[in-house]
C-alpha cells in the first residue's frame, strides 16, 4: 500500500521530512536558504516548522517510533 492511502505512513513520511531538513539546515543552512519558493521552498518550510516547534516534532517522532516499534 503506498504512504499516501496509509495515514500512519503518511505521518511517518512528513515527520521524517521536517528532521531531515532541520539537521540539513544546521549543516548548511545556505542550501536550503536559497530556495524559499516553489517546489523546493518545501524544504524550507520544513525545516523551518523542524526549528521553531522542536519540541513538538520531538515529541511525534518519538511516540511515532514507540508506536511503530510496539502497536505496528
Amino acid at each position: 500500500m503506498s504512504a499516501l492511502f496509509n495515514f500512519q505512513s503518511l505521518l511517518t513520511i512528513t515527520l521524517l521530512l521536517i528532521c531531515t531538513c532541520a539537521y540539513i539546515r544546521s549543516l548548511t543552512p545556505s542550501l536550503l536558504d536559497r530556495n524559499k519558493t516553489g517546489f523546493l521552498g518545501l524544504f524550507w518550510k520544513s525545516a523551518r516548522i523542524g526549528e521553531r516547534k522542536s519540541q513538538y516534532i520531538a515529541t511525534a517522532c518519538v511516540l511515532m517510533a514507540v508506536n511503530i516499534l510496539f502497536w505496528s
